[in-house]
């Protein structure tokens, strides 16, 4: 069994099995990847060790050389090459969609521009979204590259999914169209989620609610993305905003929801300790989300009506004015009539 602990940690493994399918890229373009190994720090040792394994790291290293030395971003897996920047291209014209949906939606079809070796389909029904595989030709020669495309296939969509909204994407169900490999138990250290082996298809299925969040990331942020990109395939994405986004969504929603942390709590059938607990899991906390959505009620309120500050004050959930007051100062660095008085002023209004 493979050491199953944190997908960050230095000692998540890659089975070696995963390793030789790389290999098999090498030896059917009869290419040496003895440059390759060496930067990736891979031995003929661990190579030989039939079940063993390499470190994530050591994997990342390798792919990405791999996939420079031989100009092939799928490293074998179709019948003709994807040149290096193939998937840049389908994220530069995902990045540009108002949410997830459409941007996977744009991966999904321009994919089919790459290779018709396979077909990715998007589909969602009530609660549940799922993205399928449909194979077409056989992947690597005799189909010895199967598992590597549709496991990489799928990580990379889903890598790509949670940093686009910046989101750890927890997944219903991951299937595969093959037998359970002996390496079965590192599966869990890629995909957030059930698998199941056996199925007629690849497959992953997620939360259609994911389908409707923006994109948190833009042209520079893809930018950077891109300079070193494969860890969105080789590790688990860490970050989960989807109970911010759903926080946030009551809080905007409900004046009562901002003075009282069990109501908030109550409508997302969790204990108050839990609530707070996941938030800070993702990064937030609940004073911080009363925060923003108060100050963007207020902000709002000041811009578009003739209310007193002392209702904008209390629509906003403040006790008074004199707290809105020092609130709103520290918020935008001046008083409230201060704000509404340069605001009007704008040219821009």
């Amino acid at each position: 069994m493979p050491d199953v602990r944190s997908a960050r940690s230095p000692q998540a493994r890659t089975p070696v099995a995963l390793v030789l399918d790389v290999l098999r890229a090498y030896e059917a373009r009869a290419m040496d990847p003895g440059d390759a190994l060496a930067q990736a720090q891979i031995t003929p040792n661990q190579l030989d060790r039939s079940g063993g394994y390499v470190t994530a790291p050591q994997f990342e290293r390798l792919c990405a050389a791999a996939m420079r030395e031989l100009d092939d971003e799928a490293l074998g897996w179709f019948s003709r090459r994807l040149p290096w920047g193939s998937y840049g291209m389908l994220a530069r014209a995902s990045i540009t969609s108002a949410h997830l949906g459409l941007a996977l939606a744009r991966w999904c079809r321009h994919h089919a521009l790459l290779t018709d070796d396979i077909r990715l389909h998007l589909s969602h029904e009530r609660s549940s979204a799922r993205i399928a595989i449909t194979q077409h030709r056989p992947l690597g020669r005799g189909d010895t590259l199967r598992e590597m495309c549709l496991l990489s296939t799928l990580r990379n969509l889903h890598g790509l999914a949670c940093w686009l909204i910046d989101t750890r994407l927890r997944l219903m169900q991951v299937q595969f169209p093959f037998a359970a490999p002996p390496h079965a138990g590192v599966y869990p250290l890629l995909f957030p989620g059930p698998v199941r082996f056996g199925a007629p298809q690849a497959a992953l299925e997620f939360d259609a609610r994911h389908l409707t969040l923006p994109l948190a990331r833009d042209e520079a942020a893809l930018q950077r993305m891109l300079q070193r990109a494969l860890p969105l395939t080789v590790w688990q994405y860490q970050r989960d905003r989807l109970l911010v986004a759903r926080v946030r969504q009551l809080l905007g929603s409900d004046p009562a929801m901002l003075q009282s942390a069990v109501l908030v709590a109550d409508a997302l059938h969790l204990s108050e300790r839990t609530l707070h607990r996941q938030l800070q899991q993702e990064g937030a906390s609940l004073q911080q989300l009363k925060n923003e959505v108060r100050r963007a009620q207020a902000e709002h309120l000041l811009r578009h009506t003739e209310r007193p500050v002392k209702q904008v004050a209390q629509a906003a959930g403040f006790a008074s004015d004199k707290s809105f007051a020092r609130a709103f100062r520290g918020w935008a660095g001046c008083s409230p009539q201060q704000y509404r008085a340069s605001y009007r002023q704008s040219p821009s209004t």
